[in-house]
Formats: C-alpha cells, structure tokens, sequence
C-alpha cells in the first residue's frame, strides 16, 4: 500500500511510515495511490461472512502484502470485538448501530485497529511514539480506550472547553497512565489547528516520534469501510439499492463510506447530514468550498467548521463538484430541528437516536422522498444516546436508562490539564 499527499509536494511513503507521520509534512493528507475492486465472488458470499470475515477481506485488498495474513486477521481479531447490527426501525429504514464498542461510540472501530497496527509495526521497530489527538467528543474517548496503557506509546488529547458531554469528558479524562487530557479554552477546530501546527514544528518533530490518531491518519479510515460492507451484507437479500444517511463532522467516515464504494460496494447514494456547520452541504449546492468558525450545537461532535478530510472526499468522489454531488447529497439540520426529530423517531418507534443521529435519521428521510426510487434507506447510529443525556431528557421530558459502563464514569474525578489556543503555548507545555 503506497500512499501519496494530497497536496502532491512531498514523497510517497509506505503504510507504516503514514501511520506514524499521520500528515505529509507539505500538510496534505495521505491517500492510496490505487483502490482495488474487490472481486464479484466477494459480493456474492458476502452476506455469509462475519464482520471480522468481511474487514480482513477488505484489509487484504487495500494493505496488500504489507502486512502478512495471519499478522492482520490477529490486528483485526484484537480490535473489533464487537459487531455493528443493522436494525429495523420502518419500512425499508435501516440503522446502522455503531456505538457497541468500549467508548460506546463509531470512532471504536477507528481507535482500536490503529492501536493495533501501531503496536504491530512498534513490535518491529522497538520505537516509542506521542500521539497527539483533537477531539469534538467522542473521538477522544475511542482513542483513550483504544490505547490506553499500550506499550511505546504516549497519548495527549485536546478537546474544547465546555463543547464535549459531561460523559464525553469522563472517558478522555479519567483514565490515566500514558493517557494525558487537556482542556483547550477554545473550539474543536482551535484543537485541530494546534496539532497539525506541532505535526508541522521542527522542533517538536526532531524531539519526538509524533503521529496522530484523528480521522486525518488513513489508519482510522481502513476499519471504518468495513461497516458499510457489513451493512449491505445484512440486507443484500432485500435486492434494493443502498442510500447510506453519515452523519458528518470532519467527515472521515463518509470518506471511509466512498472508499467501499470505491472498492465495489454496490451504493445508490451517500448523504452527508450535518448540523449549523454546514460548509459540506453549502459545497455540494454551490461548488464553493467556504470554512467558517464552527458554531456550538446540540450534536458536538460535528461542530466542525473546517473538516479537514474534504480533500480526501473530493478525490475519493471523482475529483470535481460535478461528480461529487452526483455521489452525494448534503442536507443539514438547526438543533430545533434535531430535537423535533429525536421527538418523533422515539414516539412513532420506540428508538432512541442520539442528535448525531438524528440528523442522519432526517435527512435520509427528506432525500429518500425527493428520489421517488424503491431504495433501501441506512442511517449511521454514530454514539450511543446517554453520551448526550442532558439533550436527550431535557428534549423528551422523560428519565432514560444509562448502561452501566457509562454511569460508573460519572462518579470519577476528572484530571485534566487547561491549555490556551496559542501555539507557543501548547509547544512549551510538549518540550517540558
């Protein structure tokens, strides 16, 4: 698997060096040189393949000879633990549910097979590396779980003050050992701008082996393309064309999305659903990509006003706006709206969706009826609902269960260090 930037001004690199890098250090993005299509035996058996089954398929095609067979099913074995189950909840509506992991989120899948690769590759190179992570929410926890006490391998997570769910805060700053928390006086995208500054700094590179864990790395992109083919797995027998509804921040997931498409995944269409920051949706209208300052909303974890994998969906979509919106369709949702759908999913279904999920929820149904096509319609459950408890009561006016895994964090002190949105600052905090 060679990967090359897209900004096309630094060299190819190989899978371990871009793990490890996290971005070129022109500032693009890694991206594979080649796609594969997997091959139509694949498609035809694969409703009778496991999740595993299915994701080290997946991984053969697109790492190649990188990593051996057997070395990759074990990477593969110890990082998806747990399943991602289609569930019915109308009529030729699908929910993907993706938050059965640690974290409880879909970044699950993303954390703990790039905490595997890397102990794989660190297992070789005896190095030891800082990994250095901005979350909106529930990123960080999928990372602090993911590699919590790994061996070689040190963690910093920055997240944005009073802008992540008290549960959300619990699982990044709780944990301890090689997990460090900091709370930045400022928004996701000041967090963001802060570690691709330090990825960028001479200083802090020549002093560590830096490498980041955000949908940025390609590392978190592999695992996450193997839900969707296990999406379409559960429900080929319906013999309907697929419409997948992302709920959409930084929009690594879409990306992983067109990947399987790429791949030869069978999709009608990708619908990217996002909140007020919606500078995607704006893109698909108009072909004018804008980023704006991110507004705080009800669904943080998408309050993403400069999403850093659009490069990637724009290449991965045909390279042009034409051919982009062609693929996909933006929609995106104010909180009013999310809280009125999140109302009328629970009474009409007995479901609960999260407000991430909600605005999956809606925007398949608007674009699903605009199509006027006999499709099966999927949307991604991206977090489970108590991440957001405080939304989720105060928009229902009813008291909601809490797994048991989530409740027990309340009761822990939370240890983090405060941090400005100043570079220099954050550099002297690395260096001390």
């Amino acid at each position: 698997m060679n990967l090359y930037s897209t900004k096309h001004q630094s060299p190819d690199v190989s899978l371990e060096e871009a793990v490890f890098r996290g971005l070129p250090p022109d500032n693009g993005l890694y991206m594979p040189d080649h796609i594969p299509t997997l091959p139509l035996s694949f498609f035809e058996n694969i409703q009778n393949l496991s999740l595993t089954e299915i994701a080290l398929e997946v991984s053969k095609a697109l790492i190649g000879d990188d990593i051996p067979e057997a070395d990759l099913k074990r990477i593969i074995d110890q990082s998806i633990t747990f399943d991602a189950p289609v569930v019915a909840v109308e009529p030729d509506t699908y929910v993907l549910e993706l938050f059965h992991g640690p974290s409880m989120a879909f970044k699950d899948f993303g954390g703990r097979f790039m905490a595997s690769l890397m102990s794989y590759f660190l297992e070789k190179s005896a190095k030891e590396i800082h990994i250095l992570v901005a979350t909106s929410g529930d990123t960080g926890g999928a990372v602090a779980q993911g590699f919590y006490q790994t061996p070689g391998i040190k963690v910093t997570i920055l997240y944005p003050s009073g802008k992540v769910s008290d549960i959300q805060e619990k699982q990044l700053t709780t944990l301890g050992a090689n997990v460090t928390a900091l709370e930045v006086d400022g928004t996701f995208d000041d967090c963001q701008r802060l570690v691709k500054e330090a990825f960028l700094d001479a200083d802090l590179r020549a002093k560590f082996n830096l490498a980041s864990a955000n949908s940025i790395n390609i590392s978190r992109l592999i695992p996450q393309s193997f839900y969707y083919f296990n999406a379409y797995a559960r429900l080929k027998h319906l013999g309907k064309p697929l419409v997948f509804s992302v709920p959409s921040g930084n929009f690594g997931n879409l990306s992983a999305g067109i990947i399987a498409y790429r791949m030869g995944l069978p999709v009608r269409k990708f619908i990217a659903a996002t909140n007020s920051n919606h500078i995607v949706p704006d893109y698909l209208a108009t072909g004018t990509f804008e980023p704006k300052p991110s507004q705080e909303t009800i669904s943080n974890a998408m309050d993403v006003g400069n999403p850093s994998n659009f490069p990637r969906l724009l290449l991965l979509g045909g390279g042009d706006w034409e051919s982009v919106k062609d693929l996909v369709t933006g929609v995106w949702y104010d909180d009013a709206k999310t809280q009125d759908t999140i109302r009328r999913v629970y009474e009409n279904t007995a479901y609960l969706v999260c407000p991430h999920t909600a605005i999956a929820y809606q925007g398949l149904k608007d674009v699903v009826a605009e199509m006027n096509e006999d499709v099966t319609g999927v949307f991604l459950s991206t977090a489970h609902y108590a991440k957001f408890l405080p939304t989720m009561e105060a928009t229902l006016g009813t008291t909601l269960p809490v797994p048991e895994r989530l409740a027990e964090l309340l009761d822990k002190p939370k240890v983090a260090t405060p941090m400005t949105t100043t570079f220099a600052d954050f550099k002297a905090y690395l260096l001390q």
